[in-house]
């Protein structure tokens, strides 16, 4: 963990910030009193019928004022940079405290009930590890970062590569706050995907080359004609302008709602399109050595003029566009000028030139921003490591931890699961689903390319399925049990496609009787076995464990309690063998309901 680095570097910001705000207050009163004084000069320049000294000295404060308020808006911007980096560093000590459930941000249009795994290993949702890492801004970085921790279907090699990059990503901190900046400044908005899908369809504005010849240069034979008739007092004409000037006001309303629908992806994007050409320009302007950064660089760069100088085209024309909002400026530029459809035409020469790769640039920033989040996971969570990919169908770690449980509370444990089946028994709360869920969420980050909690770790590539949290559903009248069995027949199902793939169930068929929950879980058990699956079952039925001596791939595993003057006392360590302790009498008694005498009050 890096947790002086955050707190050294949100009090440099801070100390910064302190200054700033001082200067910016100055600099403020400067510019409040250089208006006022240059309204004396102005005033005195009138009464003494312009006289060239005090011409000069207006012009002298004038300039001043354009000097102070470019100066003003840079020391804004590096106030606004400086309140970034602050909060940004203030982010990640609260992830290292366990502050980081109060973050507003749960990923929750990416809850899926019917996912593989993503609700039982808290990968998205409240309290998730989404939730918890999360540190993009854009809409395609959010949506890469969710892709990598719910779909992440990467080959060893690729695997390799994204390491690579997250490690040499999670080296540098100062880099790292600088480019989560620069995406915050661009924002999460559907917009830009709206743009995309527009670059993808490929649609053009006008599609008759000499109606769009005529369309172009009308308004400027129509300028020169106005100019001339009022340049030359051409009084009797003034009919014949005003009336040019209509027709092509009304060719502007006719056509409005053509180029309002194909200005629509770019007409609210002006800001946006700076801060992605700033972040391009820092993130072209890095030197890397992980090849996959060195990629992103180069898909930001492939064509003729770079994403970087193609994106500030674009802003040009969506800065064009954006007059809209003055309506008499509007208003009078497109009866002049024919001012939407001139952009129209601007944007579908952009689209025509640029839209084959446009897609790929957000791609690759939003990809680089899923990145960035991996890569802090080594700087707020303890006991870290990249895990090695084996061909093997084994699972291997040594000190595996929960990344969402705080360092100074967590338990970690070693585990060697070679193509075997786990029944893990235990009391309540002794941390059995706790330690299922730990393997699973190291396995989702693992083939993510990510950091896991682990000292060291072996993992496979395979496919992932939970069984765990179980509800019923009283809008389809379905209950918890048959819930339950239709999530079994799902990893079965799975299982005899893929045998390549751990499942975890956490309290078999607990929605039924003890005789049926037995049998049925034996016979899943066996199924499960037969074709080979990973996985791990955890229970209360002690008889389970019996299974393990008719297959030697089903192991009996542990975990239990002790007790200490009048108290419970659990160790979380998973242990080789079935449990033989059981605490549902105490726990009962510990709250009031004692078996043997009932309800008592206390």
């Amino acid at each position: 963990m890096k947790k002086k680095e955050f707190s050294d570097r949100a009090e440099l910001h801070e100390a910064t910030l302190k200054k700033q705000t001082a200067i910016s207050d100055v600099v403020g009163y400067g510019k409040l009193f250089a208006i006022l004084i240059m309204g004396l000069i102005l005033y005195f320049s009138f009464a003494r019928n312009f006289q060239m000294n005090m011409v000069s000295l207006a012009v002298i404060i004038f300039m001043a004022n354009i000097i102070l308020w470019i100066f003003h808006y840079k020391l804004h911007q590096k106030i606004k940079f400086s309140n970034s980096i602050i909060a940004i560093n203030k982010r990640h000590l609260d992830r290292i405290s366990g502050k980081w459930s109060a973050f507003s941000d749960i990923g929750a249009e990416f809850i899926n009930h019917e996912h593989q795994y993503s609700g039982d290993l808290d990968i998205v949702g409240q309290k998730s590890f989404f939730q918890f890492l999360n540190t993009t801004h854009t809409w395609h970085g959010r949506k890469s970062f969710a892709n990598d921790l719910l779909k992440p279907g990467y080959t060893a090699s690729e695997i390799i590569n994204r390491q690579e990059a997250i490690a040499e990503l999670s080296t540098d901190i100062d880099f790292s706050n600088r480019m989560e900046h620069g995406f915050s400044e661009i924002g999460l908005h559907r917009s830009m995907q709206k743009l995309v899908d527009e670059l993808k369809a490929g649609q053009m504005f006008i599609k008759n080359k000499i109606l769009k010849f005529l369309l172009m240069y009308t308004p400027l034979v129509t300028l020169i004609i106005v100019a001339g008739i009022v340049i030359f007092r051409q009084e009797n004409l003034y009919v014949f302008a005003v009336s040019v000037v209509a027709i092509q006001a009304l060719i502007w309303i006719i056509g409005m709602l053509k180029t309002h629908k194909f200005l629509s992806g770019i007409s609210r994007l002006p800001y946006k399109l700076s801060a992605y050409s700033e972040v391009i320009g820092i993130l072209k302007s890095k030197d890397f050595d992980s090849e996959i950064l060195n990629q992103i660089q180069a898909q930001l760069g492939i064509s003729e003029f770079s994403a970087e100088q193609a994106i500030k085209d674009l802003g040009k024309i969506s800065d064009k566009v954006n007059v809209r909002h003055n309506a008499i400026i509007w208003f009078a530029l497109n009866a002049l000028l024919l001012w939407d459809i001139e952009c129209s035409v601007m944007f579908e020469k952009w689209k025509m030139k640029y839209a084959p790769v446009a897609e790929g640039w957000f791609l690759a920033l939003g990809e680089f921003e899923s990145l960035l989040c991996f890569s802090t996971l080594p700087n707020v969570c303890s006991n870290t490591c990249l895990p090695a990919v084996t061909n093997k169908k084994e699972i291997k770690a040594q000190s595996l931890g929960h990344p969402l449980i705080p360092s100074g509370v967590r338990i970690s444990n070693d585990i060697a699961c070679k193509d075997s089946i786990f029944v893990i028994s235990g009391s309540n709360m002794s941390g059995k689903t706790t330690f299922m869920r730990t393997i699973g969420i190291n396995m989702v980050l693992a083939r993510a390319g990510s950091f896991v909690c682990a000292r060291a770790m072996e993992f496979p590539l395979i496919e992932i399925m939970t069984s765990m949290r179980i509800v019923d559903d009283l809008s389809e009248g379905i209950s918890t049990f048959y819930a339950e069995l239709k999530r079994i027949r799902g990893i079965i199902t799975l299982a005899e496609k893929e045998p390549h793939m751990i499942f975890l169930i956490d309290e078999i068929f607990r929605g039924t009787n003890s005789e049926d929950r037995l049998s049925g879980a034996k016979f899943v058990l066996y199924k499960l076995n037969t074709i080979g699956a990973l996985g791990i079952i955890t229970t209360h039925d002690l008889e389970l464990c019996e299974i393990a001596n008719q297959y030697p791939r089903i192991k009996n595993y542990s975990f239990s309690e002790e007790y200490r003057n009048n108290q419970i006392h659990f160790d979380y360590k998973v242990k080789l063998g079935k449990s033989t302790t059981t605490n549902a009498k105490f726990l009962m008694k510990m709250i009031g309901l004692d078996h043997t005498n009932g309800l008592r009050r206390r």
